[in-house]
């Protein structure tokens, strides 16, 4: 499917002036963050992102919990924070709404680094768990009226992962280690475990 096969699907399904909040769904190296930035600039500027990875537990939090080793689980995220992000949104009382950012350079979230503003109509929400069948993710597809998942094969998304790594400078042997102990544990996770999407893509 076309971008601009996509674009009419959203735009079919705003109503009215109501907020149209999108999800777009993939595991780690599945082209999500392309397609959303692609999505936000063909749609114009009614529209902007939200992305789950700025809800990232800072790392004296993961440190505390024994969990910064495998930070990108689900389990490493503050899923109440996006919830009371999405639910704000969705309400649309306030002008404005302030989202977190991670900063991949810092490998931080930067609290209150985006506005989303009134005229903001179409919300594309980007991240990995936003369909997870698992609790408490499982609380968040109702908060979502359209929702797109990428589907990219298990072997596509190890080589992508490691590309990655390998393009932050890290030899082979450490971009390995670090897609196979988390990285791929975490895609397996998206791949096996999210609620079907309203539109299915292929992009691999």
């Amino acid at each position: 499917m076309e971008i601009g096969q996509l674009i009419r699907q959203i735009r079919a399904a705003q109503t009215g002036t109501d907020r149209l909040i999108v999800a777009i769904i993939g595991a780690p190296a599945s082209g999500k963050s392309t397609l959303t930035e692609a999505l936000c600039e063909q749609l114009g500027g009614d529209a902007a992102i939200v992305p789950m990875d700025g809800f990232h537990f800072d790392d004296g939090i993961l440190k505390e919990r024994g969990l910064l080793t495998r930070k990108g689980a689900p389990d490493t995220f503050d899923v109440g924070g996006l919830k009371r992000t999405l639910a704000a949104l969705r309400e649309d009382a306030e002008d404005d709404v302030y989202v977190p950012v991670f900063d991949r350079k810092l490998e931080i979230s930067r609290g209150s680094a985006r506005v989303i503003s009134h005229h903001h109509r179409v919300i594309l929400v980007e991240g990995n768990y936003l369909l997870l069948d698992q609790a408490p993710w499982d609380q968040l597809a109702g908060l979502f009226d359209l929702s797109i998942y990428l589907e990219v094969p298990e072997e596509t998304l190890r080589a992508r992962l490691l590309d990655r790594w390998h393009g932050l400078g890290f030899d082979r042997q450490t971009a390995i280690a670090k897609a196979e102990h988390n990285d791929l544990p975490n895609a397996l996770t998206v791949t096996r475990h999210s609620k079907p999407a309203d539109i299915t893509l292929t992009n691999g």
